[in-house]
């Protein structure tokens, strides 16, 4: 009996000795030193670089404004402690009872149903520790919060918690979140707005007011029901603050500078970044990465400048044309779906508020005008490619005097990747490169240019619509003039609809197309980015390269995590004889033809087409350098609303951006680009090898890895 003691007793000495190693090693050594706590950890903000090293943007968590405890609402810290921690002035950085409830009814449950974390824990957390729901995390979480509370005074803690919590959208802080989902300061928030943003604490993406308006409505209103009962409101405060709506402003993509050189091509990179696998164990806005682009930020500048240049003037035309009297019913029905989605209408309780809150709206004069505005804006894309890479070095994603917030602002939509738009003419080019390639024309081919129509096989019968003209015209005039009716004649006769395709497909087109007659005048929607893209492809000789926007990334001491790869693909997708026979035809375009408006603003050879669609709904061009390609593209977000006149035609209202640009470029020596004429264009004509692309990007600026690590994905429009 004594031996079975001795055993037992031994046994539960080493249990005991084993569980103070593990806890001295897991526990003890692996909390904050004093330092530590008195100088928490920073973050470090990863920066978006040109091609020339130049910073054009930044991601981070917090923009280093810290604000102290008297600047920040008392409501807040009330809303925080009433929703998270109510004994928080009474406890010493842990509650134990409050542990023990938890405990229950997590046991009861099976599961952990109920959290005990008191705020000071909870800035641990946020400070020291990850997410990771084990054992060893929660003792250190619960022993650094005691350090922390014997370290700073209750307000200073409160404090440090204000300005660390993520808030959601990227929003690290109360300052960033008062800017983020309200353009305010903290201390310029309602309480309503403070018990929002605590609201926000618990799930920042599900209770986002404009992800669930009414989830977040809730929410918000659960925080004031507990602020309530702590005491902090009378119930007709509470009652007062609950009938509120929650006017959020639309998310500047919080963890981006905004108003930066190139906002659409960072938000692209972010969206692209945060979802490829490559990166999963990195955080975008914490670590200090570095993301070298192909963006040339001198060529962004002029293009804001072309773009800003230009479409002041389209504005201004279609200001001065448009007449709301002459579109009443479309009026009508623009501001009912604008009232519908407001906050205040939504947030009402019953039909009859809702009808008070509509009529209220459209007696408003700047309610009815601001959306007026938004939905009247010529909305622009532009993005400038260099084809021999598949470089994007300039992207222009709206126009520039788009509201900065709400819909159609200037920050939202992407009008190079995110629509889809009728080419019109602009699409023509594919028509007339299947059909030199099947060896059917040649650029004096002489063909009928009289009213068409095509019969199909059932009966039904398809007219081109646009002015005819009489008699024969060659090849060259047709494509020069844009004229409809040999288009049409060239895709039924000399060619067919599924080679235009295949041959489209296969340059860099991604969106559906059917195989129909139709598609000789641009009916079938296209990205403004696959468009400019495969008319790249004529300057590469037939090779096909797709977008491609990152160069290299690299962590927070400089080591490559990968390396974008130059070019990221490369198809044959048509011989050289037949694109510079297409850059012969498109120059003429250009040189007297329907894009002959470039010719105010650039001299050196150009080619290029013009596209414009039905009711002057869209305008494009698309143009080509011995050099570079871009594209321009100017519509409206609201299919309805579409420009009243010839101003509205690609070759006035689009193709002048393009001429100013270049114009800009080319007067810029120092970017480099000194080839005047397509006669001097080398090896632009010939295809080229992987690695005769990739030196023409990396300029002996980095040395190739030995290994390829995790190859970066051309950018695709988003779909």
């Amino acid at each position: 009996m004594k031996a079975r003691t001795g055993y037992i007793l031994a046994a539960a000495i080493l249990v005991v000795a084993a569980a103070a190693v593990w806890f001295d090693a897991a526990i003890i050594e692996t909390l904050p030193s004093l330092q530590q706590l008195e100088n928490p950890p920073q973050e470090y903000a990863t920066r978006i670089l040109d091609r020339n090293g130049r910073s054009i943007e930044s991601f981070f968590v917090k923009r280093r404004v810290y604000m102290p405890y008297d600047s920040i609402p008392a409501a807040f810290f009330q809303a925080l402690i009433a929703t998270e921690d109510r004994q928080f002035y009474n406890h010493w950085g842990i509650h134990l009872w409050r542990i023990v409830k938890a405990g229950v009814k997590n046991l009861l449950a099976f599961r952990a149903k109920e959290g005990a974390s008191t705020i000071t824990q909870q800035l641990a957390r946020n400070l020291y520790f990850d997410r990771e729901p084990t054992l060893a995390r929660k003792l250190r979480e619960a022993l650094t919060a005691i350090q922390i509370e014997q370290t700073y005074t209750k307000n200073e803690i409160l404090e440090l918690y204000a300005n660390t919590v993520n808030f959601g959208r990227g929003a690290y802080g109360i300052y960033v979140a008062a800017q983020e989902y309200f353009g305010k300061y903290p201390s310029q928030l309602t309480p309503a707005e403070c018990a929002y943003l605590v609201a926000l604490l618990k799930a920042p993406a599900s209770y986002d007011a404009l992800a669930n308006y009414e989830r977040a409505l809730r929410r918000r209103n659960l925080v004031l029901a507990m602020m309530e009962d702590a005491g902090f409101l009378t119930p007709a405060q509470r009652i007062a603050y609950s009938r509120q709506p929650i006017t959020v402003v639309e998310s500047s993509k919080g963890g981006m500078r905004s108003g930066g050189i190139a906002p659409h091509f960072v938000e692209m990179l972010r969206k692209k970044l945060a979802r490829d696998p490559s990166l999963a164990g990195y955080d975008l806005y914490r670590d200090g990465l570095t993301i070298e682009t192909t963006l040339d930020a001198r060529i962004q500048q002029y293009a804001n400048e072309a773009v800003r240049e230009q479409l002041a003037l389209v504005q201004r035309d279609f200001d001065r044309m448009w007449s709301w009297n002459a579109h009443k019913d479309l009026l009508v029905a623009i501001l009912a779906r604008a009232v519908e989605s407001h906050p205040e209408y939504l947030s009402a309780e019953s039909p009859q508020a809702r009808e008070r809150i509509r009529r209220q709206l459209l007696g408003t004069p700047h309610f009815v005008d601001s959306v007026k505005r938004a939905v009247t804006t010529v909305q622009c894309g532009l993005v400038v490619l260099e084809p021999k890479t598949g470089a994007i070095l300039a992207m222009v994603g709206s126009s520039p005097f788009a509201p900065e917030r709400g819909a159609g602002s200037r920050y939202s939509l992407n009008h190079c990747t995110e629509i889809r738009r009728q080419p019109g003419s602009a699409f023509k080019p594919f028509v007339y490169a299947a059909a030199l390639a099947d060896g059917t024309i040649e650029p004096s081919t002489v063909i009928d240019a009289s009213p068409f129509t095509y019969t199909f096989a059932d009966g039904r019968t398809w007219s081109p619509r646009g002015t005819a003209h009489q008699g024969m015209v060659d090849v060259a005039t047709a494509l020069k003039f844009s004229i409809n009716t040999v288009a049409a004649r060239l895709i039924t006769q000399y060619t067919s609809p599924e080679r235009v395709v295949a041959l489209a497909r296969k340059m860099g087109i991604t969106t559906p197309m059917d195989p129909y007659p139709a598609l000789a005048l641009g009916v079938e929607e296209v990205y403004p980015i696959d468009l400019v893209s495969a008319y790249g492809t004529f300057l590469n000789g037939g090779i096909a390269i797709p977008p491609v926007a990152i160069r290299a990334i690299r962590d927070r001491l400089g080591r490559q995590l990968y390396r974008g790869k130059f070019p990221a693909a490369a198809t044959d997708a048509l011989s050289p004889q037949v694109c510079r026979t297409m850059i012969r035809l498109l120059q003429q375009v250009v040189d007297g033809g329907t894009g002959s408006t470039v010719r105010q603003f650039y001299r050196y050879d150009a080619a290029g087409k013009t596209g414009t669609t039905n009711d002057f709904a869209d305008a494009w061009f698309v143009g080509m350098t011995p050099e570079l390609v871009a594209g321009v593209w100017l519509g409206f977000d609201d299919h309805r609303i579409k420009f009243t006149g010839a101003y509205g035609m690609g070759g006035k209202a689009a193709a002048p951006i393009w001429g100013r640009l270049m114009a800009k470029v080319y007067a810029d020596r120092s970017l480099g680009f000194t080839k005047r004429t397509f006669d001097d264009r080398d090896s632009t004509l010939v295809p080229l090898t992987p690695e005769q692309a990739r030196q023409v990007i990396e300029e002996d600026r980095y040395v190739p890895p030995p290994v390829q690590l995790h190859p970066v994905e051309p950018i695709r429009p988003e779909h």
